[in-house]
């Protein structure tokens, strides 16, 4: 064995060792996709209170039964006790030290625990149980455990809705600052408003209604687009997937979904060419040493990445996800130099063809495959297995510019980037050792675990699947790059209509 396969195996056992550890490390962090549905519930209740003008009624009761059901507030009620009972369990198991997990995803636990039950409470009020509210609340005036200790600013909020519900009803000093800082949407809505009719204040209570139907118009609004678009969509990729299959049984060879499948690629590099680009290039070059030279250099200028507001954290991601893409590509070109010029077929992008529509196509299909199967990993995971960084910051973030730059990063640089080394370099390559199903589903598998986050690896290689279908049968690099983008635009425009829901 040579000096270069012993030096190609020790990396390649650091590479793999460093991404088990990280896809164990990440079980102990929350998911986002709870979040996110707690989000666009939030949306789901202020449109509820849309009320439309009169000579509307009929329409708009058929539109708003159609839209966001016909009890709302049950269905979020239902939905808040499924994660807070997530929750509890997660610090349960902490609390007995069957599950270790990080100090700072233990305060945002415990911190997301308190604001459920606040949020609870309220749904419980408006469910006709004021009673069922009261003990909710009660248990973060009093917490029964040292591990379930409450900030003092829950505890506040608590004992003023517990005013503001208990018989007769006794009024906290600042009742309404508190509830103004300390709730959002729906939810400080319904508490003002029975701050204000307990003080008897009409005028208060009008401005308030008025308020509260401009934000559910921008409700119904918002849920159209994160709802009511992406149902279109994922309705058109199930009859897109069923016309193509159709298709496929009835001519066979000859059938949309064949194009280009006798069409082979001649592959002049071995394994060890495979491994150099993956394992220098991209996992320990992009994953642990541009990290960590970025890291320090910070450091060295004073600065702490940890410290960064949003705009800075979103220019600090995109700085390190161009480096890695310049030493990701540079590890890529010097490792195939040998073989120029490269057989036909390799790298290409066309653009005088059907990508779009290739592309499109593969997004159509996506949708419903990549739908179901997270459903069935949210439940295997229950809501444990981290998720992607980059999201709960576009989630929170309502900057124009931080957002400009997380499209930058994640709609045109990650779709350039992926998909030249896994659709363009990879798969092809793994195709000289497997046929090319196995090739398509381990480069799947491979972009999927190369996101880190053990909880998402499921609907990724799904993902990636569809992606590698489409540039297999397509053979061109911009339409697995569209529909890279297309899923990846689609993500952000949601987490930014859902963040901006809650006001």
């Amino acid at each position: 064995m040579t000096l270069k396969r012993w030096i190609l195996a020790i990396l390649t056992l650091m590479a793999v060792s460093f991404l088990g550890l990280s896809l164990l490390s990440s079980w102990t962090q929350p998911q986002i996709q709870s979040r996110l549905e707690l989000y666009q519930t939030n949306l789901l209740l202020h449109a509820s209170q849309w009320q439309g003008q009169e000579e509307q009624q009929e329409s708009l009761i058929t539109f708003k039964d159609n839209l966001i059901g016909q009890t709302p507030v049950k269905e979020a009620y239902k939905q808040y006790q499924e994660v807070q009972e997530s929750v509890e369990k997660t610090l349960v198991k902490v609390e007995d030290r069957s599950t270790v997990i990080a100090p700072d995803s233990l305060n945002e636990l415990q911190q997301l625990n308190q604001d459920l039950k606040l949020q609870i409470g309220i749904l419980q009020t408006q469910l006709g149980q004021p009673d069922k509210a009261l003990k909710t609340w009660q248990s973060l005036i009093e917490p029964q455990s040292v591990a379930y200790a409450v900030s003092s600013s829950q505890q506040i909020t608590a004992k003023v809705l517990t005013g503001l519900w208990q018989k007769p009803a006794r009024l906290l000093p600042d009742a309404e600052p508190i509830l103004q800082q300390k709730l959002d949407g729906w939810f400080r809505y319904q508490a003002l408003v029975k701050l204000y009719t307990l003080q008897q204040r009409p005028e208060a209570l009008l401005d308030l209604e008025t308020k509260e139907q401009k934000q559910a118009e921008t409700a119904i609004f918002k849920l159209i687009i994160v709802s009511a678009i992406p149902g279109l969509g994922l309705v058109s990729g199930l009859i897109l997937a069923i016309i193509l299959g159709i298709q496929a049984l009835l001519k066979g060879k000859n059938s949309i979904l064949a194009t280009n499948l006798d069409v082979h690629w001649l592959i002049p590099w071995s394994w060890e060419i495979i491994l150099q680009v993956f394992v220098v290039g991209f996992s320990l070059l992009g994953q642990l040493v541009i990290p960590l030279t970025l890291k320090e250099v910070f450091q060295g200028l004073n600065l702490q990445p940890n410290t960064f507001d949003v705009r800075e954290q979103a220019f600090y991601i995109l700085i390190t996800y161009l480096l890695l893409m310049v030493g990701g590509f540079s590890i890529l070109y010097f490792s195939i130099k040998p073989y120029f010029p490269l057989p036909e077929g390799w790298f290409t992008v066309k653009l005088k063809d059907n990508w779009f529509f290739w592309g499109l196509g593969g997004y159509l299909v996506a949708l419903p495959l990549v739908i179901l199967v997270s459903l069935i990993n949210q439940k295997l995971w229950d809501g444990q297995g981290g998720s992607n960084p980059l999201l709960p910051i576009a989630l929170e973030s309502q900057d124009s510019v931080a957002l400009a730059i997380f499209f930058t990063t994640a709609s045109i640089a990650a779709p350039i980037f992926e998909e030249i080394m896994f659709r363009g370099f990879l798969l092809p390559s793994l195709t000289r050792y497997l046929p090319l199903g196995s090739s398509i589903i381990l480069s799947g598998f491979l972009f999927a675990a190369a996101h880190l986050n053990i909880s998402e690896v499921l609907p990724l290689m799904t993902l990636g699947i569809v992606l590698g279908f489409v540039y297999t049968r397509s053979r061109n690099l911009l339409a697995s790059m569209f529909m890279h983008g297309l899923w990846n635009s689609g993500t952000l425009l949601s987490l930014y209509i859902l963040g901006s829901g809650g006001s």
